[in-house]
């Protein structure tokens, strides 16, 4: 994993997030997104395996469920963005979309 990847990593899962743990996923799934999207994905079955919403009356209420849907929009935008590892797109895709337009005066001089 380069520094460019590295960095992108870091900015989907946090800066926080152990390099080393990231180096190992990598080197065993090959992709960055992946490797976001499945330190996110643990996140979010960690916080499932517990309860959203405890309350003891009259003392605390904690509420997880913001939390919760923040990891599932920060996978979303994981699958949306490009990856540094992406293959770059078909360069016959891009000359789809441009289109060809001839020139024509507006009068004609004589």
């Amino acid at each position: 994993m380069d520094e460019f990847q590295r960095s992108w990593l870091l900015a989907q899962v946090g800066p926080d997030t152990d390099p080393a743990d990231l180096e190992r996923r990598f080197f065993r799934l090959r992709s960055v997104r992946a490797v976001a999207l499945e330190v996110l994905g643990e996140r979010r079955a960690k916080l499932l395996a517990d309860p959203l919403k405890v309350s003891v009356d009259g003392v605390v209420t904690m509420d997880l469920q913001e939390n919760l849907r923040g990891i599932e929009r920060q996978m979303e935008v994981t699958r949306q963005v490009p990856a540094p590892d992406d293959p770059p797109e078909d360069e016959d895709k891009t000359s789809e979309a441009l289109a060809m337009a001839r020139l024509v005066p507006t009068r004609r001089y004589r």
